[in-house]
């Protein structure tokens, strides 16, 4: 398993009182993390100019609070996940990794975008983010329509985080209602169980298909992401969770 450190993270209060009370922590009462100002220093007037861009993957593995300046193509479109997040983020990809982006406002970047993002590496509930501003996100000339690669759901892990990815298998139990943040679908392929979280901010209501129940065969596209220590999926449009013929 991969582990980061961390220096001052941003966590919300609340959740770190229940560790330290030794509680088990299994609501998403820390989706709604407290935003800290992040002052996202860059030399612009400096000779250099603005920092190059690295790697989505160099990138990921950066001490939290390192700035970064990241290339990539949008996979999940701003403010689709804020029930899980708690802001108006999205997602980009490039040929080497996928990241979330953390945004303090909101910007129009459609799925297949091309965008360039300063920011600074940070995390929500464990989940690699790259935290930033409005206007240090920057549109491209460039599209790509990213296609989601295709995991067993026992494969969804750290090497999968960040990713556009694509599981087949089937609902192992009752779909867990865990509103206001979303619901939680236990898919397995028989390679070992995932998690699939609806965010209640996508539309999405599992609870209003009866053919979504226990031993159903199901396809799911969504973003590979993290929460504490669950893996999960986490779809974004109503087809991404499509029931197999």
């Amino acid at each position: 398993m991969l582990v980061r450190g961390r220096s001052a993270p941003l966590i919300n209060p609340s959740v770190e009182a229940r560790r330290a009370k030794g509680g088990r922590f299994d609501g998403r009462s820390g989706r709604r993390w407290i935003r800290a100002a992040i002052a996202i220093v860059f030399c612009t007037g400096c000779a250099s100019g603005p920092p190059a861009p690295v790697d989505i993957g160099a990138a990921r593995h950066l001490a939290p609070g390192t700035a970064a300046t990241v290339e990539g193509f949008v996979t999940v479109p701003p403010g689709l996940f804020a029930s899980f997040t708690g802001d108006q983020g999205f997602a980009i990809e490039d040929e080497t990794a996928g990241i979330y982006v953390a945004l303090s406002g909101s910007v129009s970047a459609p799925f297949g975008q091309g965008v360039r993002v300063m920011g600074r590496t940070s995390e929500i509930g464990k989940l690699v983010t790259l935290s930033t501003q409005p206007d240090l996100v920057a549109p491209m000339l460039r599209q790509r329509a990213v296609e989601p690669a295709a995991v067993h759901t026992g494969a969804i892990g750290p090497a999968t985080e960040g990713r556009l990815v694509k599981i087949r298998g089937a609902i192992t139990r009752p779909i867990g209602d865990d509103r206001p943040y979303g619901y939680k679908i236990a898919v397995d392929d028989g390679s070992g169980v995932t998690q699939v979280f609806v965010p209640v901010s996508t539309g999405i209501d599992p609870l209003a298909d009866p053919t979504l129940r226990a031993g159903q065969r199901v396809t799911v596209v969504g973003l590979s992401g993290r929460y504490e220590e669950t893996y999960e999926v986490i779809p974004r449009f109503p087809r991404d969770l499509a029931v197999d013929p």
